[in-house]
């Protein structure tokens, strides 16, 4: 993959993980959590970087988790 590429798609994932702090409902912050976290999981694969991998899998289960929480919650 060509480097200027694959720098885009790590500041595309940096810019969807910042924008997540300007959400005012949770659901949507949890959405968007989870596209950031699986830009920067496809971004470490192309890396060969498991910790980035590792780490924002993590970040994708805990947000779909809590996302799945609290709809269950609502109902």
């Amino acid at each position: 993959m060509d480097s200027r590429l694959l720098d885009g798609v790590g500041w595309v994932a940096t810019a969807v993980f910042v924008a997540s702090y300007f959400c005012a409902r949770v659901h949507t912050l949890r959405r968007v959590q989870m596209l950031g976290a699986a830009i920067w999981v496809a971004y470490g694969i192309a890396l060969h970087a498991m910790p980035v991998v590792a780490a924002n899998g993590l970040v994708f289960g805990a947000a779909a988790w809590t996302l799945a929480k609290t709809r269950r919650e609502a109902i």
